[in-house]
């Protein structure tokens, strides 16, 4: 009976394999040496593991694997059911990839069995953006009437004035936002910083709720993070997210609304505006040009739509009887 094996979250967590050292090895370096971020470590931890329980079940060792045991290994993905998405397998394929490079680097397996296998074509799934209208509906949903509510209007604030990623937020020290230059200092990924400038409407709310609302989150507990939860210690993402998509809920939104989707929505508004390309790339953080690219094309639909709205002479006249 042909090997199967099920992509699904809960099922990865069931399985289980004896620690390989090459792995360690190798999810060490992209740590150490290249400083990627933990939750990028993790994910490369899942994907080799899922490969090593699966040659495990050929007693195969993962020095020893081949192109024909990878391209076993990617037929397998997915359950009776399931046809895992192009963008999930062409994960897999880099990870792998990238793994048996390193290995070869070091001289621990003769060729790399990645190299012939090409990874599959990803369609280009355009991402969700609100519009400005739907911005400031979602802004305004906080109020001002609690500690909690000063703090989660700070954090919508700088999700979209500066285009942070959740995980970049709630990092956030209380000296990380200069409030008289107009910047927040953010720890991206591979441990790069940036420097990005803040509007004033988020400088204010920042400014209320470090005076109003984080002084009576967790009482006298003493710690440098910006966010503060109820009992005064740092936000996760879980909680970060549930915060905002229970606000989206409540403007009726009809969007799929993430903390990303404020980031995408600043970096389109902000091209839609007239800001160059490179800017943007470097106040979202991108390492390659193409990544920013994407908004490139929201940005230009927004103007085909200005157009056909507003030019004389953009669509046919009416024929004259």
């Amino acid at each position: 009976m042909e090997q199967r094996i099920d992509t699904t979250g809960a099922e990865l967590e069931r399985q289980t394999a004896p620690r390989n050292h090459l792995i360690e090895e190798f999810l060490a370096y992209l740590q150490f040496e290249r400083g990627l971020a933990d939750n990028t470590v993790s994910s490369y931890r899942r994907d080799l593991v899922q490969f090593q329980i699966f040659i495990d079940d050929g007693h195969i060792a993962v020095e020893e694997a081949t192109t024909s045991n990878i391209r076993d290994f990617i037929s397998s993905l997915g359950g009776e059911d399931t046809i895992p998405a192009g963008a999930t397998v062409a994960r897999k394929v880099s990870v792998l990839r990238s793994f048996y490079k390193y290995l070869c680097r070091e001289q621990l397996t003769p060729a790399n069995p990645v190299v012939p296998i090409k990874s599959p074509k990803q369609g280009h799934k355009l991402p969700t953006v609100l519009n400005l209208a739907e911005v400031k509906i979602l802004l305004a949903q906080p109020g001002s009437g609690s500690p909690g509510a000063l703090r989660d209007s700070a954090m919508l604030e700088l999700l979209y004035s500066a285009g942070l990623r959740v995980s970049e937020l709630i990092g956030l020290v209380c000296g990380d936002v200069d409030l008289e230059g107009g910047y927040v200092r953010c720890m991206g990924k591979g441990s790069k910083e940036r420097m990005i400038p803040v509007g004033e409407p988020a400088l204010d709310s920042v400014r209320r709720y470090l005076s109003s609302g984080r002084p009576f989150l967790g009482k006298g507990v003493k710690t440098a993070h910006l966010f503060l939860n109820r009992f005064g210690r740092g936000l996760t993402r879980q909680s970060a997210h549930r915060m905002l998509v229970g606000y989206a809920r409540k403007t009726g939104i009809s969007k799929t609304v993430t903390p990303h989707t404020l980031r995408h929505s600043f970096a389109t508004h902000l091209l839609s505006g007239g800001a160059d390309l490179r800017s943007v790339q470097e106040m979202l953080g991108h390492a390659d040009v193409s990544t920013t690219q994407i908004y490139t094309h929201l940005s230009h639909e927004r103007l085909r739509d200005i157009y056909f709205d507003s030019h004389p002479r953009a669509r046919k006249s009416p024929v004259n009887d």
